[in-house]
Formats: structure tokens, C-alpha cells, sequence
């Protein structure tokens, strides 16, 4: 190509250029009626009827609008409707920006995208990078989830979501309360911030905590701030709903699985109270469907997992509460179990019996049964008209004892039994010589006012509203 060809092809090629992106920065309108007209130095340019907007691939149509040349941009009033591809936004009434490429509406706004619909009092959308900015009771939903917010900012190209104020993201089970909260719609991710909690309708089961991480399609959530779980069991009489037990689990850092298993994971410092239990632990499962409890210790050298029932205090590397009907229907305790009672009258003895593995039996009663099995140790006080009487120290292979009305009417050791008697005469003032080599007396048992706190209440409130 000879030289002068070169420069007239690049010319023309730079004229085509610019003049598209002329036409990509400059507004263009048109409609039934034009009046043009000069205020405050500006020239202004007033559209009515059928008014169609342009600027590259955005398309704006309206009753009317009110055009600002030099500033290029628009007042769009009446039926106001914005696309841009799949995009669009309806308004009452609102400004267009050309130079940024921007819309805004304070009356009112609506964008629908094919994937959700965001509405909101005030809302902003950025072209250039696919961003909305809606303010002022936000509401998003798709055909999965509805999320409200006070602010939220939208980001197309991603499927992503930012909440701030009294966020609030429902589906057909859950419900999940935060200060803010980061959600991906597309992959079902949602992440809160500051007073979280997540409502589970299906089991009226509630978590609480600083942070949560919720993957609604793998049926799970982690809370790992300050989780408390609060499961409250009712019943009906005729048409009344009455509170049974409400179960209060908290921990470090808390796990829940929604799926078959519908079960909850508390890890590390562990606190669990329910009617007349509580435990301490590191590691414990709730299964719900079941409504069983398994509690563990971590490691070799982790301290027990110790629950506290009635009078009693039981310990061993592994407890397992089974309930029936909201009612404790089976106790395990598995590996070096220990379980240590006292009198109501004197506190300082303490009834124990330790072997390899314990099972107790319940009804509605109370207990009826208890079976230990492998080297079993037991120390026993003996009482005559309420007064303190001596003790039975006894072992065996394997005990079975039952109950009536919580007191001991039989006992039966197997595999080289033995038994002695020592008389209170000797015992009196050494009761703590008397303790089997296991006994450790546990404190600071769970308590309600402590788990449950004030803060913690009022986000409970606000998760049942």
C-alpha cells in the first residue's frame, strides 16, 4: 500500500472511532414535542410524549425529560423505563448522568435482570460496571430467597450481594438475621456479620453468634463467634401450645447440617443445658431427628466430657443422652465412667460407682436401672431414719442396680464380687477419704443466666418475629 493510502486508511479509521465514541458519551433524544430554551446560561432541552433516550447500548423511554446539554445528563419524569440487554429499571421519576454512565431514582425503584428483582425508595445503578446501589427498604428475591436490607449493592456480573441494616434473608426453611451479610446467589453462599442468627422453621431451632457462613445447596452453616443454639420443644393441649424443654448449646464454634442426619456440631468449650441436665465438653453432636446427644473428649489427653443430672454428676471419655418424647430415656457412659451422687442433706458424701462402661435406664419416673460393666468400684452411704449410718465399699466384674422413687431397692455384682461394711463410728469426718480413684467434683456447672444473655435475648426475640 503506497503512503499516502496508509495515511487516508488511518484517518478514517480514527474519524469512525471518535465518532462513535461521541456517540457512546452523547445522550441522544428524541419524542413528539421539542422546546428548547436557555436557563442560568445553560441550554436545555425539554422532550414530551414518546421520549426516547440513547446513549450507546442503553435505551431509556419516558413521558418526559428534561435534557441539560452541556452537563449531559436527563431528568426522566413519568413511566420511566431503563434497559440496557437484559437489564432494566422502572421509576416514576429520576436523573440519568451521561458522562457516568449512571441512573438514579429516589421515588421509587425497581431493576429486574431475569436472574432477581431489587426494589428499594432509592436506588442508583452504574452501567459502566454492572453495580446497584439501592437504599431505603430494600427488598431482593428470586425463586430461591428474599433478602431485605436497609442498603444493598448489587453486583450483576458476579450474582453478588452486599446487605447492610437489619438484614433479613428468608427461604422456605430458614431464616437468617445480621447486621450485614455478603450473599452469591448463584452458588447459594451467604456470609453475616454482628448479631447473626439463623431460624430453621422445620425443627424451631435457632443459632446465634457473631459470624456465620451459610452453603444453602451443601445443606450446611458454620457459626465461629460466640454460637449459641437454642432448640425449644413444645406440645399442644387442644389448641394450646405449651413449652416442654428448650435446649441451649454453646460453643466456640458450631456446625449445622441440614440434610438426612439434620444434626448440629459444637466444638471446643462446649456448654450444654436442657431442663434438669447440663454438660460441659469439647466435643458434642445433636442429632435432631433422633434427639439424641453424643458428647466426646478430643484427644488422649482432653478432659472428660462431664454432665450434670438431678443430683448426680457423671464423666467419662465419651457421654451419650438419649431422649424420647422430650424426656431422658438412656444415658451411656462409654470408657473410664464415673458417676458421683450426694445427699440433699449431706453434700459432702457423695455416692459412687466407676467401671469400664455405664448405661442408666429411665421412665418417666426417674431412674430404674443401672448397668456397669468391667472393673467396677462402688462406694455407697448407708442412712437409717435419714440419720448417716456407714458406708458399703464394694467391686466386681459387672452391677446391675434398680430403682424406685430414685433410691436404691436392689443391687447384684457378678464376677468375684466383694463387699465390706465400714461403720460410721470410723468414717464420720473423713469423707474425703473416701473417694474412688477417678472422683474429681466438677463446678462451674452451665447456667441459664449465663448462657442466655441479655444481648443474646434480644436477638432471639428478633429472630421470632
Amino acid at each position: 500500500m503506497t503512503s499516502w493510502l496508509k495515511i487516508l486508511f488511518i484517518f478514517f479509521t480514527v474519524s469512525f472511532l471518535t465518532h462513535a465514541q461521541e456517540e457512546n458519551k452523547t445522550i441522544t433524544v428524541t419524542g413528539q414535542e421539542l422546546i428548547g430554551s436557555v436557563q442560568n446560561g445553560e441550554s436545555i432541552r425539554e422532550v414530551i410524549g414518546n421520549v426516547v433516550l440513547r446513549q450507546g447500548n442503553v435505551v431509556i423511554t419516558c413521558n418526559k425529560a428534561i435534557q441539560y446539554l452541556a452537563r449531559n445528563d436527563a431528568k426522566l419524569i413519568g413511566n420511566v423505563i431503563i434497559t440496557q440487554d437484559t437489564l432494566t429499571i422502572y421509576t416514576d421519576e429520576g436523573f440519568y448522568y451521561g458522562n457516568e454512565r449512571r441512573s438514579f431514582s429516589d421515588k421509587g425503584v425497581k431493576l429486574d435482570d431475569r436472574k432477581v428483582i431489587l426494589t428499594a425508595k432509592v436506588g442508583e445503578y452504574f452501567f459502566n460496571d454492572d453495580r446497584a446501589d439501592f437504599r431505603t427498604k430494600v427488598k431482593l428475591y428470586d425463586t430461591v430467597s428474599t433478602l431485605t436490607s436497609s442498603r444493598l449493592l448489587y453486583f450483576r456480573k458476579e450474582d453478588r450481594a452486599i446487605a447492610f441494616d437489619s438484614v433479613k434473608i428468608t427461604d422456605k426453611e430458614n431464616i437468617i438475621y445480621a447486621d450485614s451479610l455478603i450473599h452469591f446467589r448463584k452458588v447459594e453462599e451467604s456470609f453475616g456479620f454482628g448479631n447473626v442468627s439463623i431460624k430453621n422453621r422445620t425443627n424451631n431451632s435457632m443459632i446465634l453468634g457473631g459470624h456465620m457462613e451459610d452453603y444453602r445447596a451443601k445443606n450446611y452453616s458454620v457459626i465461629d463467634s460466640l454460637p449459641l443454639l437454642i432448640q425449644v420443644d413444645t406440645t399442644f393441649s387442644g389448641d394450646t401450645v405449651k413449652t416442654i424443654d428448650t435446649l441451649f448449646i454453646k460453643s466456640k464454634v458450631m456446625k449445622a447440617y441440614r440434610d438426612t442426619t439434620n444434626r448440629f456440631i459444637a466444638i471446643d468449650s462446649v456448654e450444654i443445658l436442657r431442663g434438669g441436665f447440663a454438660s460441659k465438653n469439647d466435643y458434642s453432636i445433636y442429632f435432631r431427628n433422633e434427639d439424641n446427644i453424643i458428647t466426646s473428649k478430643t484427644g488422649e489427653e482432653a478432659a472428660q466430657p462431664v454432665m450434670w443430672f438431678e443430683t448426680s454428676q457423671l464423666s467419662g471419655d465419651s457421654i451419650k443422652i438419649f431422649l424420647k418424647e422430650q424426656q431422658i430415656e438412656k444415658i451411656d457412659i462409654i470408657k473410664n465412667a464415673l458417676i458421683a451422687s450426694y445427699n440433699e442433706n449431706y453434700k459432702q458424701r457423695f455416692d459412687q460407682i466407676s467401671g469400664d462402661t455405664i448405661f442408666l435406664f429411665f421412665d418417666s419416673t426417674g431412674i430404674k436401672r443401672n448397668e456397669v460393666y468391667s472393673n467396677v468400684l462402688s462406694i455407697y452411704y448407708l442412712y437409717d431414719d435419714g440419720e448417716p449410718n456407714g458406708l458399703m465399699k464394694a467391686s466386681a466384674q459387672n452391677s446391675i442396680m434398680y430403682f424406685e422413687n430414685k433410691k436404691i431397692i436392689s443391687v447384684k455384682l457378678y464376677g468375684t464380687p466383694n463387699s465390706e461394711y465400714h461403720p460410721e463410728t470410723i468414717i464420720k469426718g473423713k469423707d474425703k477419704e473416701y473417694l474412688l480413684p477417678r472422683f474429681i467434683l466438677y463446678e462451674n456447672k452451665p447456667d441459664k443466666e449465663k448462657l442466655f444473655t441479655p444481648q443474646l435475648q434480644q436477638n432471639f426475640s428478633k429472630g421470632n418475629r
